[in-house]
């Protein structure tokens, strides 16, 4: 503590430090510190009294808050100042400037300490990068050159001016007006804007704006369907209904036929003979077609043997060739004479192009039919293949006489559901099956055992 004292003392008997407080002037009486050990930790707070060192602290930065430094360093002008007395007392009289009012001067910080410099302030983002493009521009402005964004501006503009505007017009005809108050706002087509601004509206596929069916999302039944239909339209659905229980009948039937066994396939008597009594006679017939035939392999392969090992003559070889000349001769006098008759043909050729061009087009037009035909059935989306739900028919005696006997017919979920798969909305699907993974234990509970017991 005597370190404290030291520079407590040593500072208030400066020559330029004037005290503010009076604990420091020396009129206290000094007290005698009780004498403590303080090589040991646990006295170093306890003990350690810097209050002295503290109020110092205190009383010089009192001085920088209000006068910006030491009040004994200021010189007199700062401090004090000369009342002339005069009556204009809101108007200073050395500068004639007006004196800010008593509010303006209490919002006025206090404090004469300048705030302390803030490093991140004056950092810029890309500052380097920004500098280097400022250099850049000094340097094609010494050559007499525009930066490149500048020069594509001014010819832009340039452009934009030639373009002829009609009379009578404020703005440009080709820029639409719109409400400033709407809620529609300033349209975001406009080419400046999106230059400017580089935010584009995401175009919309062609794709997605054609329907994937042409069916109607509701289709109405028929008359025959009704609660109380005529006698023709409820015959009609009835032979409807009838065509499509005999088509899946043949359906049926087909497999059953494509799974049956034929008749020659089936086991007779002498089949089952045949199989029972096979390898327990030798067959001689079959031995003496296999020799006979490796015979025949063996003279075979003697007279290739002989025929490879004659050589040809000088007289065979120039006759094959010229041969071979007269062929090729032959061959080239054919296409030529073709070529000939081609031209006696241009008739049947034309009428052969014509025919084809023709039988292209009644091509063209049937696959348009059929493109036009199928987009009313239902595409291959998955694995599983549409099956149209069954008709909802009653037979003639099942038709109530009023609303009252009514029996309700079909689920409107189930249409909604097959509507969106046959219009190729969402693929067919088929129920999932449940599979327990463990097995079901049944154990019997101690109560009911002993009823039962």
């Amino acid at each position: 503590m005597a370190a404290a004292r030291r520079v407590k003392r040593v500072a208030a008997t400066q020559e330029g430090f004037l005290n503010l407080s009076p604990a420091l002037d020396g009129s206290e009486p000094y007290k005698r510190r009780k004498k403590v050990n303080k090589n040991k930790k646990k006295n170093w707070l306890k003990y350690s009294d810097i209050q002295d060192v503290e109020e110092f602290l205190d009383d010089v930065r009192l001085q920088e808050r209000a006068t910006g430094g030491l009040v004994a360093e200021k010189a007199d002008d700062s401090l004090f100042f000369l009342d002339t007395g005069d009556k204009q007392k809101d108007v200073k009289p050395d500068t004639g400037k007006t004196r800010p009012l008593k509010a303006d001067l209490i919002l006025r910080p206090d404090s004469h300490i300048p705030p302390p410099k803030d490093v991140l302030s004056h950092q810029q983002p890309n500052a380097k990068k920004l500098r280097r493009i400022s250099q850049k521009a000094e340097q094609l402005a010494a050559k007499g050159r525009l930066p490149r964004k500048q020069r594509l501006l001014q010819k832009r503009l340039g452009a934009e001016s030639k373009k002829e505007e009609k009379p009578g017009h404020s703005c440009p005809p080709q820029k639409g007006f719109y409400d400033l108050w709407g809620d529609t706002g300033a349209p975001t087509e406009e080419p400046w804007y999106l230059e400017q601004t580089k935010k584009k509206p995401v175009k919309r596929p062609a794709r997605l704006n054609v329907k994937p069916s042409a069916l109607p999302a509701i289709e109405v039944v028929s008359a025959g369907a009704s609660y109380n239909p005529d006698f023709e339209s409820h015959q009609a659905l009835l032979l409807q209904a009838h065509v499509v229980e005999v088509k899946r009948q043949k359906e049926e039937q087909h497999i059953d036929r494509q799974l049956a066994v034929p008749q020659e396939d089936k086991a007779t008597e002498e089949t089952v003979f045949q199989e029972v009594v096979e390898g327990l006679m030798e067959d001689e017939e079959e031995e003496e077609a296999e020799s006979a035939g490796e015979e025949e392999e063996d003279n075979a392969g003697t007279s290739a043997l002989s025929a490879a090992g004659e050589k040809k003559t000088e007289k065979q070889r120039k006759k094959e060739k010229l041969e071979r000349e007269k062929e090729k001769q032959r061959k080239a006098q054919r296409e030529q004479t073709e070529r000939r008759q081609q031209l006696f043909r241009l008739r049947s050729i034309k009428t052969e192009l014509q025919r084809g061009a023709q039988l292209t087009a009644e091509r063209q037009e049937r696959r348009r039919a059929q493109k036009e035909r199928q987009k009313f059935q239902p595409r291959r989306l998955g694995r599983l293949k549409f099956e149209a739900p069954d008709l909802e028919v009653q037979l003639s005696t099942e038709i109530s006489s009023c609303l009252r006997r009514l029996k309700p017919e079909g689920s409107v979920l189930k249409d909604r559901f097959k509507s969106f798969q046959k219009r190729n909305l969402i693929e067919p699907r088929e129920r999932a099956k449940f599979k327990r993974k463990h097995k079901l234990k049944y154990v019997e509970k101690r109560a009911f055992k002993e009823i039962t017991l």
